[in-house]
């Protein structure tokens, strides 16, 4: 027995005849094992910038029943695709190998993808980030050899990614027992490091548990070259409401935010939709 697999189509419509489409990719669950998880979330938040989702089958895009040539942003969600059972993510990118080229077809059209978690690690396991060839960087367990989960503090760093656009520092939740980042034997461009972990004081964090999983130079995010590639480990969908913030009781501000700074990310991802295609 299976649970179905999904893909959430995003369709924002404007005054113009045009309509722009987002994807959300999960995986068919065997009801024995967890999986794909955060899917209705990342619709939800694509639906509060004004984009209207719906969820579809996610054989549809390795059969052609949904045309990736429609869509201009495809989301990546976060879970535990196939249990996590031969290292994170790694059968579902199995999975999805066939449509690498395509993925890389989308990207040069001037569209996006964005990865989060579960997704982050599909992306790496593709490829497609940091963007060559075969796979260079990888996230594998963390030092603390346990699951984290819990709220980390990130500062962006000046790149080219588009989902970033304005953000300094952002406060997000982790959750994952394979997020620390490491490389082989490749320097990765300063440039294409969009997220590092930080003290709550705002300075790299070196060890735990600031760092929260013990990544390379405390690397949280990363992007291809052209920026419109973007996995992280954070789950911003988790952060879409101020309500959502551990503390949020003890603000002072007043009134209350209605938005948390999850819900920046996807906001700028539909902005760039509307501005350049």
């Amino acid at each position: 027995m299976f649970f179905s697999r999904q893909v959430i189509v995003v369709r924002l419509t404007r005054s113009t005849p045009k309509t722009r489409q987002v994807i959300v990719v999960t995986r068919q669950l065997d009801c024995r094992r967890t999986g794909i998880n955060c899917e209705k979330e990342m619709a939800h938040a694509c639906q509060l910038t004004g984009a209207h989702a719906s969820i579809v089958h996610a054989k549809a895009l390795l059969t052609d029943q949904v045309k990736l040539d429609d869509a201009h942003l495809l989301l990546l969600p976060g879970g535990f695709s196939f249990g996590d059972e031969l290292g994170a993510a790694k059968a579902f990118a199995n999975r999805l190998n066939q449509l690498r080229e395509r993925f890389q077809e989308f990207v040069a059209q001037g569209k996006c993808i964005l990865g989060i978690c579960n997704g982050f690690q599909v992306l790496v396991k593709l490829g497609l980030l940091p963007g060559s060839p075969s796979q260079v960087v990888s996230l594998t367990y963390n030092d603390s050899c346990r699951f984290e989960s819990r709220w980390a503090h990130h500062k962006v760093c000046p790149t080219p990614c588009i989902f970033t656009k304005d953000i300094e520092q952002i406060y997000l939740p982790i959750r994952h027992a394979e997020g620390k980042f490491v490389m082989s034997h490749v320097s990765l461009p300063q440039q294409q490091i969009v997220l590092r972990y930080t003290t709550a004081e705002g300075k790299i964090a070196k060890r735990y548990p600031d760092n929260p999983n013990g990544s390379q130079d405390a690397i949280a995010g990363i992007c291809d070259p052209t920026g419109r590639i973007f996995g992280m480990m954070a789950h911003p969908e988790a952060a879409l409401y101020f309500t959502n913030h551990p503390q949020w009781t003890r603000s002072k501000e007043k009134p209350l935010p209605k938005y948390g700074n999850g819900l920046k990310i996807f906001q700028n991802a539909i902005n760039y939709i509307k501005e350049s295609l």
